[in-house]
């Protein structure tokens, strides 16, 4: 049995990987779905949702383009754990975006979720110290033994 806190993975740390996962798993296959549907069928679907609103049509299918290509690369820079702040960062300033877009249509269901996921990505991207099972935490605790390899002396210092 080990002593409280002395775990590699404790709960808190668990919960947070579970959390990222599912988090990038959900972004990266609404991406994924979007363009094996079709970018362009989805960015006219756009369109027509945001014809209503300050947004030129053009700017609209624009971003519907890119947006299943945006949402593929975060979401899996965020399930991986690569580069996590950044990709924190990332869906943020994305989930900001597509906020501002349901609220200009005033689609408030839309905004309210976007609001929920704005909430996740807060909370991972403060709580982010607790990273584990992320190739970012892998390629930390490998500096780390790197480190700690290059501090001890060489047989001939012996």
């Amino acid at each position: 049995m080990t002593k409280p806190g002395t775990e590699r993975y404790t709960d808190t740390n668990l919960a947070y990987f579970l959390l990222r996962a599912t988090l990038g798993l959900n972004i990266c296959l609404h991406g994924v779905s979007r363009i094996l549907q079709g970018p362009g069928i989805f960015a006219n679907s756009l369109v027509g949702s945001f014809h209503k609103t300050l947004l030129p049509d053009w700017s609209v299918h624009v971003f519907g383009i890119g947006l299943p290509w945006i949402e593929m690369l975060l979401g899996g820079l965020v399930l991986f754990g690569i580069s996590l702040r950044l990709a924190l960062l990332g869906g943020s300033s994305l989930i900001f975006l597509l906020t501002l877009g349901s609220s200009l249509g005033q689609d408030w269901n839309a905004a309210g979720i976007q609001l929920i996921y704005a909430t996740i990505y807060a909370a991972l991207l403060a709580f982010r110290t607790r990273d584990c099972l992320s190739v970012d935490s892998w390629r930390r605790i490998a500096d780390l033994s790197s480190a700690s390899q290059s501090d001890l002396p060489s047989s001939g210092e012996r």
